[in-house]
């Protein structure tokens, strides 16, 4: 019965593939150069937009690492969705037409190209530490995705971590070779469908198939009081705060990361911005709340008073989504929540991997090294720097496996995404409103959100007494407001010349 269940899995498995195989060949058609390649030719769909921006922003977390959380946070992690659906509809609302109308004026295809054009810059200092940072944290980004591939082939398949990592790898690499930027949009098209209704339908499967003897909140309180607490679990009301400004604030990386707003960049004008909004926020409300519901149901149905949660649930709740979906679908669904689990890991493998292959090929080998070679003839070059980023992270995934086996893989996560975040979202925002930010300024908001996001997690969440709250806070909020705050001091101490100024 075990080797027919992991037949209908496996066979599942390759019907999900070959789709991805199948989109990859499609896409690679409307590769003619440069811009194809990385930007889809600035020609995309709202829908295929909406679905890749809110996909590729979402990632692996979204299913096992916060259906985790919720489980052991409860009610106070639904703080995630509040902070996730400010972020994704102020960035669509006021910030994506803007940058979208920019970014065409400057015929910008990469977010060092903005930077450069927007600031006027006669040197290559901005595009050279944007392009670096970028690369930096993409592969760590990269290798946690990679690292969350291979712990949902082991929880929900049986096969090794090893090997599960290498399939996802392999899989991601080959339709992305082929299709780059299209491919990658219209696959997370695809996978954030299966995403979607996916994580909206299970809680409410689980909940008609649960014993409804008591509520959730009556279950929750049986087995610990403290899940049913909005404001944070602890006696200590600072602890609380910090708590839940670090759950919200993990929406601020959509303000302005490269990922989601190189999106905007392919977005075919600006009224399908208007429309992809919408879907944009009821994706990010339903799935997200769903996320956490999930854990939060699973802490009740698997777990009892005294328990501890982790025994069971696995490492910070990382076992959630395979026991739910084992003790409550038959085998076919679970094979298909199998393929859900891989589409949110895959959506934002590919969409980070192109983007650092950009950085590679055309900020620093054509912008700096070549700055006359043409763009068609990059596609290979291309091609062949996301080989090289691919197999960076993936050593570096295997790495973390052997050194810290004990990682939780929500905050593991969180530090790559708070690291792109911290570096390029105050300066997207102070780009796009303040006339008086120089350039000068935002290489000093760059260099002190990347330095700030190491600090914050290696130095101020170690230090006694205090480091608890920051442990609590998270790195991306203080990052953020340190990036912030150097920006506009630097910017009033060197203020942008008038060939910098933009009417």
């Amino acid at each position: 019965m075990q080797d027919q269940n992991f037949i209908i899995k496996i066979s599942v498995l390759a019907v999900y593939v070959g789709i991805l195989f199948l989109i990859g060949i499609l896409a690679s058609r409307r590769i003619k150069g440069m811009s194809d390649y990385y930007v889809g030719g600035k020609k995309m769909g709202f829908w295929a937009v909406a679905f890749s921006a809110r996909a590729t922003g979402e990632s692996g977390w979204l299913l096992i690492g916060l259906t985790g959380m919720g489980a052991m946070a409860g009610y106070s992690g639904y703080w995630v969705v509040v902070g996730e659906l400010l972020g994704v509809f102020i960035s669509w609302q006021f910030m994506a037409k803007r940058f979208k109308r920019r970014s065409d004026q400057y015929g910008a295809i990469t977010i060092p190209d903005y930077l450069q054009s927007h600031f006027k810059s006669k040197t290559h200092t901005l595009r050279v530490i944007a392009a670096a940072v970028l690369v930096v944290f993409i592969v760590i980004y990269v290798a946690s995705q990679i690292d969350v591939t291979g712990v949902a082939f082991e929880s929900m398949l049986g096969i090794d971590y090893k090997l599960g990592a290498l399939i996802g790898f392999f899989i991601v690499l080959t339709y992305i070779f082929i299709g780059g930027f299209v491919a990658a949009v219209w696959s997370d098209l695809f996978q954030g469908l299966l995403m979607f209704f996916g994580l909206v339908l299970l809680p409410i499967v689980v909940w008609f198939s649960m014993d409804h003897g008591t509520g959730v909140t009556d279950g929750l309180n049986a087995i610990d009081p403290t899940l049913t607490q909005v404001m944070g679990r602890s006696d200590d009301g600072w602890m609380n705060l910090f708590t839940i400004l670090g759950f919200s604030m993990i929406g601020l990386g959509f303000l302005g990361s490269p990922q989601v707003y190189v999106r905007f960049m392919s977005i075919k004008d600006e009224k399908e911005i208007d429309k992809g909004k919408w879907v944009a926020a009821i994706f990010t409300l339903l799935t997200d709340a769903a996320a956490v519901t999930i854990g939060i149901l699973a802490r009740i149905y698997f777990t009892k008073d005294g328990q501890d949660p982790e025994a069971i649930l696995g490492n910070n709740g990382e076992d959630v989504l395979s026991m739910i979906t084992e003790s409550f679908l038959p085998t076919i669904l679970v094979a298909i929540f199998i393929a859900i689990v891989l589409s949110a890991i895959m959506s934002t493998i590919d969409s980070l991997l192109i983007l650092a292959s950009s950085a590679i090929t055309r900020d620093f080998y054509q912008k700096i090294f070549k700055p006359h070679l043409k763009d068609e003839n990059l596609t290979k070059i291309s091609r062949i720097s996301t080989i090289i980023m691919a197999f960076t992270a993936l050593i570096i995934a295997i790495i973390m496996n052997y050194v810290s086996p004990d990682r939780q893989i929500f905050w593991v996560i969180i530090f790559g995404w708070s690291g792109i975040a911290a570096t390029f979202c105050p300066v997207i925002i102070l780009s796009l409103f303040w006339k008086g930010y120089s350039e000068k300024g935002a290489m000093a908001s760059m260099i002190s959100g990347f330095a700030s996001v190491i600090l914050f997690n290696f130095v101020f969440k170690e230090m006694e007494g205090v480091g608890k709250y920051f442990e609590a806070l998270d790195v991306l909020a203080p990052s953020f407001a340190v990036a912030m705050i150097v920006g506009v001091i630097v910017s009033k101490i060197a203020p942008p010349s008038k060939a910098e100024t933009i009417e």
